[in-house]
C-alpha cells in the first residue's frame, strides 16, 4: 500500500492507493488563508499539520487494516510558499503563499543584483516566487530575516515534521529561484542574492528517490506495521504529471485547481521568461516542465458562487454540458494579479458588457470563458518557446465541469480529455512516487496513463466565435505596473 497527501492551498488531500494503482480511500481537510494587508496572503503552517493528521486518523479509522501495509509515502505541495523556520525549527511566522504580491519591487532588485537569473533558473522574477519574498522580509522584517535558520517550501515543513529531516525535491525546489535548473542543484550565486547560504536550505533530492522516513511515534499513531519509506515527492503540477503519466514530450495537460496552468514536459529545458513561461524540473529525473501559469482558475467560480450566495453545483447546473455561444459579457480573472504572459501583480479582475438584461448565468459563463482566455494566453506564450500542443488532459477540481472542460476545447482548438478522479490526481500522484522510492521500478511501469472516460472535441462553429472575442477580451487588459 502507498499513500500519496497533497498539502494544496484550499485543503490537505490524502489517498491511500494499492499496488494495482487503485484509490482504495481518501480524505480531505479545509485550509483557510488570510489577508493582513491587500495583495497579502499568508497561511499558518500549524493548519497544514493538524490537517494532515486528521485526514491519517480518519483513514485509520475506517481502512486500519490497508494503513498499516503503507510501504512508502509521496508528498505534494503547493509551491513557492516561504516557511521560515528559526533554529528550534520553529516557524517565525506565517508561511507567504504563491499568491502573495507583495514583492514586486524585490524582484527588480533580485534581477539587478543577480544578472544570470533567469539564465539560471529559467524563470523571471516573479512575486509569486520564494526569493522575493526573502528579500521583503530582510526588508520589511529584519528582525525575522536575521532569526531565520532554515527556509522550506510548505510541503517540506510537512516533512520536516513527519521524518524530523529537511529534504526537498528539485521540481519544489525549482520554483524558489534559488535553483539552478538544468544542474538541478542548488545555485550558490541565487542564494547569495538574497542574502543566504546552503546552510540555509534543505537536502535536495529527486522526486521519485526515497528521502526518508516517517517517525516511528508518527507510524504508531497510525497503526503502521514498518516506519514507510517517504519519497522526494513533488510541487502539486509536477505531481499532477506523475499521476496522469505525463512522464514524456508531447503530453500537454491543463490544471483546474485555485490557480490554473497550462503544462508541457519536455527532456530538456525551453524557457520563455520574458512572457512569464515558467521552468520546474520535473518529478523524475532527466525531464523538465515548461508552464504558463494563472494566479485564478477555479477560485474564480469559488469567488462567484460566494457573490450569489449559490454552491458552484447550482451555478453550474443551468448551463448544460456544453456552449451554444460565447457569453456577451467577458470576464478577466485577475483577481489575485497574474503570471502568464503579464508579469502584473497589482492587476484585478473585471465584468465587461453588463446590461440590464444580463442574467446569472451570463455572468458564470463568462466566468468559465475568462479562465479559458487566460489560458489560451498561457498556449501562445508557450508557443513562442516552440511547444505546440495538439491535445492536453485535464486535471484539478475545474475538471468535474463538462461544460469548462467544453469551453476550453473550444477557446484552445483542441481535444481535452477527462479522467475518472482527475481531481485528486495530485495525492495520486505523490502515491506513485512513494511507490517508485520503495520499488525501484521503471519509472514508465509505474506512471502510466488512466483511463479517458470524455473527450471534449472543439467544435468549428465555436472555435471561430471564441477566435473572435479572443482579441477584444485581450484589449480588456490594463496594465497596472
Amino acid at each position: 500500500m502507498y499513500l500519496g497527501i497533497d498539502l494544496g492551498t484550499s485543503a490537505v488531500k490524502t489517498a491511500l492507493v494499492d499496488s494495482a494503482q487503485r484509490v482504495i480511500a481518501s480524505e480531505s481537510r479545509p485550509l483557510t488563508t488570510f489577508s493582513p494587508r491587500p495583495g497579502h496572503v499568508e497561511q499558518d503552517p500549524a493548519q497544514w499539520i493538524d490537517a494532515t493528521f486528521a485526514t491519517l486518523d480518519a483513514l485509520k479509522a475506517t481502512h486500519a487494516g490497508e494503513l498499516a501495509a503503507v510501504e512508502g509515502i509521496g508528498l505534494s505541495g503547493q509551491m513557492h510558499g516561504a516557511t521560515l523556520l528559526d533554529a528550534s525549527a520553529r516557524p517565525l511566522r506565517p508561511c507567504i503563499l504563491w499568491n502573495d504580491g507583495r514583492s514586486a519591487a524585490e524582484c527588480r532588485v533580485l534581477e539587478r543584483r543577480w544578472p544570470a537569473l533567469r539564465a539560471t533558473s529559467g524563470n523571471k522574477a516573479m512575486p509569486g516566487f520564494t526569493a522575493p519574498k526573502l528579500l521583503w522580509i530582510a526588508t520589511h522584517e529584519p528582525e525575522i530575516f536575521a532569526a531565520t535558520k532554515l527556509v522550506l517550501l510548505p510541503k517540506a515543513y510537512l516533512r520536516l515534521v513527519l521524518s524530523g529531516e529537511a529534504i526537498e525535491d528539485v521540481s519544489d525546489a525549482s520554483g524558489s529561484l534559488w535553483l539552478d535548473a538544468a544542474r538541478r542543484d542548488w545555485s550558490d550565486a541565487a542564494l547569495a542574492a538574497t542574502g543566504l547560504s546552503r546552510d540555509h536550505m534543505p537536502r535536495l533530492v529527486e522526486g521519485c528517490a526515497p528521502a526518508t522516513t516517517l517517525r516511528g511515534e508518527l507510524a504508531r499513531r497510525w497503526g503502521m506495521t514498518g516506519q514507510p519509506v517517504i519519497a522526494g515527492g513533488a510541487g502539486d503540477n509536477p505531481a499532477g504529471a506523475v499521476g496522469i503519466g505525463a512522464i514524456r514530450p508531447g503530453t500537454a495537460f491543463v490544471s483546474l485547481g485555485t490557480s490554473g496552468a497550462l503544462l508541457a514536459p519536455t527532456s530538456r529545458i525551453a524557457a520563455n521568461p520574458d512572457r512569464a513561461v515558467h521552468t520546474f524540473c520535473h518529478a523524475i529525473p532527466d525531464m523538465w516542465i515548461q508552464a504558463g501559469a494563472i494566479l485564478s482558475a477555479a477560485s474564480c467560480l469559488a469567488w462567484i458562487a460566494r457573490l450569489f450566495g449559490a454552491t458552484e453545483a447550482e451555478l453550474l447546473a443551468p448551463l448544460g454540458l456544453r456552449p451554444q455561444a460565447p457569453s456577451a459579457v467577458s470576464f478577466l480573472p485577475y483577481l489575485a494579479g497574474e503570471r502568464t504572459p503579464h508579469d502584473d501583480p497589482a492587476v484585478r479582475g473585471m465584468l465587461d458588457g453588463l446590461s440590464h438584461g444580463t442574467d446569472r448565468g451570463s455572468i458564470v459563463q463568462a466566468v468559465l470563458e475568462g479562465v479559458a482566455f487566460a489560458l489560451a494566453d498561457c498556449r501562445d506564450a508557450l508557443a513562442d518557446a516552440g511547444i505546440a500542443m495538439t491535445e492536453a488532459d485535464a486535471i484539478g477540481g475545474g475538471s468535474r465541469s463538462r461544460f469548462w472542460l467544453s469551453v476550453l476545447a473550444n477557446v484552445l482548438n483542441v481535444p481535452i480529455h477527462r479522467f475518472t478522479g482527475g481531481e485528486t490526481g495530485a495525492a495520486f500522484g505523490a502515491a506513485r512516487l512513494g511507490r517508485l522510492a520503495v520499488t525501484g521500478e521503471a519509472i514508465a511501469a509505474v506512471c502510466t496513463r488512466p483511463q479517458r472516460i470524455e473527450t471534449f472535441e472543439p467544435d468549428a462553429g465555436l472555435v471561430d466565435a471564441y477566435a473572435e472575442r479572443l482579441p477584444a477580451w485581450r484589449e480588456l487588459y490594463r496594465p497596472r505596473h
